[in-house]
């Protein structure tokens, strides 16, 4: 390709942004320095857009590259029962396609990555907060599906050394489960993109369907079955435009495609049965010559498209290219849809739909062993509760039931074993704990339904006080009680008195009693457990999601708490109310104005400090973005800020708290200096200790 195709690229960024992307922080800058920006921060708009389609207005706004982007330019977040997904796009324009990316921008991107996961929000600059909340509830619906998005000017491949490092980043943050992944978007891909359909070649072909069978109302379709090498060979012929209206193209390392090809390799006459088939949509589909249904079909297509089965066809493909001799006995169901007739949109919801349809899962299979039927009865008959087994069926008020789901959470986090508890975290759907071995470890062959409804009164419990607690904490603290809510139930649950647990008349309600200090004690130990075996920059993640680790941090914990010592108090950056209460301990505004540390006119960014700020905050802080900005005058004295939203004159904490007043009606004293920043430097609070500290001055309560 050449730089005719970058001009359609860029032609195509200036007329969709150029006017939605905010520019307002580039003033400054020479035109041709500011329309590389446009151009740069328009890639990333693009990118997120081929990941997650949306309008042009709303992938602009999604675009939050600038000062403390982190290494990141842009981003997407869908929010799903099922598994949420997040995408984080990184951009790099080139007029002369070769945008540069190397082992640096690799480190950054990743840098920026943690810091989202240890919840270190505050680091990001105002563009990003209004993402924060739909970022928080995509980690509460389960582990999300990070992708991150490179988004390059450029065709020629990255460079070994630079595809090892990322490799190797993967490696660190997929050690326990296959979440984050990494997709490169190159020149290719921008100029399909902004083609849509037209760039993607009209694939004709003609195919021949064994016992094949129709359907012509309401719309016509042929359904029958194809050879392996018959597929081979057509995704020979057309590797990419065969699966141009598909949602993904094939994966070829996935563990789907590598049991497709192990399963063709070693038993191809079980593939037909195995596999969920092929669909494809076709313009046309027309017979040639005479063709019976029940007997042999050859059929013309026109404009086909692979919309599901993309993967099972590009693992046909190698299997076939590896071992030619044991796959070509290989057999798959195929169906033809034709769109002639269709109404508009119709190829659409196909593809949709063959999509997202739910597989089964080997949680379905456990809802019929006769243990959890035996619970099912048990809870109805001694507890006056539901039991719910499978999925789809209504879950009760948690007064009056519980699904199997949660109380294999339940069993597991209660479990002597905490390493059930890491398995319970690694997947959304508890797919560890489904495997024979470790159901068996939970349930048992006969469970006790006291047992079962206690522990998962418990897991109530302590999840309900981790949440009360999450409200005073930022960053590692906010992330240890969210992510470790299984392993802090497990360290109480051996804190409680538990050897009459299956006897109905125990009184557990005196042992629930003791929750509330048990998780608060327990919390600060296992953060200091944490943080001593493992440092203050090691995943939170990694602590409840790996056996070996998980262990340390339970042994290490229960040290803490049997030594009958004081918890260790957390550290004042991971609490709000001790944040707030430094900050008032140096007189920031003063220090600062002094040593005229920051220039005049300098522009500040307010970033919301707590949970319930950004829960208040963010939409009204994104309804006008002059509400997050204030100018910063030496001439002030204690009203060093003028607030952009109504140009008045305001102290940091003054204005921080007349905000939170405005946006959501709560007026309460709060430590502005830590919600002020300048970008690409720090907080108010962290620029005046910085000063003190050159000036060989500790910081001393005023």
């Amino acid at each position: 390709m050449s730089k005719l195709h970058v001009g359609y690229v860029r032609e195509a960024i200036e007329e969709r942004f150029g006017g939605l992307i905010d520019m307002s922080d580039q003033a400054r800058l020479s035109e041709a320095s500011r329309h590389q920006a446009l151009l740069s921060r328009g890639l990333a708009a693009l990118a997120a857009q081929i990941e997650h389609p949306c309008s042009d207005r709303v992938a602009a706004s999604r675009v939050f590259d600038g000062q403390d982007d982190q290494g990141l330019d842009s981003i997407a977040v869908e929010v799903s029962t099922v598994r949420s997904r997040i995408c984080l796009v990184q951009a790099k324009w080139s007029d002369q396609n070769k945008g540069a990316f190397g082992e640096a921008e690799v480190h950054k991107m990743f840098h920026g990555l943690e810091l989202m996961l240890d919840r270190n929000f505050g680091r990001f600059n105002r563009r990003f907060q209004p993402f924060v909340p739909d970022i928080e509830r995509a980690y509460e619906t389960g582990t999300p599906k990070i992708t991150l998005v490179l988004a390059l000017m450029r065709e020629a491949p990255l460079s070994d050394g630079v595809r090892e490092l990322i490799r190797m980043k993967l490696a660190e943050q997929n050690q326990v489960e296959q979440m984050v992944e990494v997709k490169i978007l190159d020149l290719r891909d921008f100029h399909r993109a902004i083609l849509g359909d037209v760039a993607a070649p009209k694939i004709d072909a003609k195919v021949q369907l064994e016992c094949f069978g129709q359907e012509s109302t309401p719309y016509k379709a042929m359904y029958g079955t194809m050879t392996v090498p018959d597929l081979a060979d057509l995704y020979e012929e057309h590797p990419r435009g065969l699966f141009a209206r598909n949602i993904r193209d094939s994966l070829d390392e996935s563990d789907v495609n590598l049991k497709i090809r192990r399963t063709l390799r070693e038993e191809p006459e079980h593939f037909w049965y195995f596999s969920n088939g092929i669909t494809m949509l076709c313009e046309t589909v027309q017979p040639l010559g005479r063709a019976l249904p029940g007997k042999v079909g050859h059929f013309q297509l026109t404009g086909v498209s692979v919309v599901n089965g993309a993967q099972t066809v590009s693992a046909i493909h190698r299997a076939f290219k590896e071992d030619p001799v044991a796959a070509q006995d290989g057999r798959v169901l195929v169906r033809l849809i034709s769109l002639e007739n269709c109404p508009p949109g119709f190829g659409d919801q196909v593809t949709t739909t063959t999509n997202t349809q739910n597989p089964i899962e080997e949680r379905d299979f456990k809802s019929l062993d006769q243990g959890q039927l035996n619970l099912r009865d048990a809870f109805a008959l001694k507890l006056n509760r539901i039991y719910v087994l499978k999925r789809g069926e209504a879950i009760p008020d948690p007064a009056h039931g519980c699904s199997i789901t949660e109380a294999a959470e339940a069993l597991a986090a209660a479990s002597p074993n905490a390493q059930l508890a890491a398995v319970a975290k690694r997947d959304q759907n508890l797919a560890g704990l489904w495997e024979d071995d470790n159901y068996q470890e939970i349930f048992g062959a006969e469970p006790n339904v006291f047992r079962v409804w206690r522990c998962v009164e418990l897991l109530r419990a302590v999840r309900a006080q981790l949440q009360d607690l999450r409200e005073g904490l930022v960053w590692r603290a906010d992330a240890a009680a969210f992510y470790g809510d299984l392993l802090v139930t497990h360290i109480v649950y051996r804190r409680l008195s538990t050897r009459s647990i299956e006897d109905p008349e125990s009184d557990w309600p005196a042992e629930l009693a003791k929750v509330p200090d048990l998780v608060r004690d327990t919390l600060s130990w296992v953060l200091n457990a944490i943080d001593e075996e493992y440092g203050t920059t090691s995943h939170i993640i990694a602590a409840v999601r790996n056996t070996e680790r998980i262990e340390r941090v339970v042994r290490a914990a229960l040290r803490g708490l049997d030594s009958e010592k004081q918890a260790p108090p957390l550290n004042t950056d991971y609490q709000v109310a001790q944040a707030e209460t430094r900050g008032r301990k140096i007189n920031a505004v003063t220090t600062l104005v002094a040593a005229r540390r920051i220039p005049d006119s300098t522009v500040l960014e307010y970033r919301p400090y707590s949970k319930p700020e950004r829960r208040e905050m963010a939409e009204w802080l994104a309804e006008d973005p002059r509400r997050a900005q204030a100018t910063w005058s030496n001439e002030g004295g204690r009203y060093p800020l003028r607030w952009h939203a109504d140009q008045e004159w305001y102290s940091p904490s003054g204005l921080a708290r007349k905000m939170r007043h405005e946006a959501a009606g709560v007026d309460s004293s709060v430590q502005g200096t830590i919600r002020w920043f300048v970008p690409g430097e720090g907080s108010l609070d962290e620029l005046a200790l910085a000063v003190r500290l050159e000036q060989g001055n500790e910081p001393a309560e005023s």
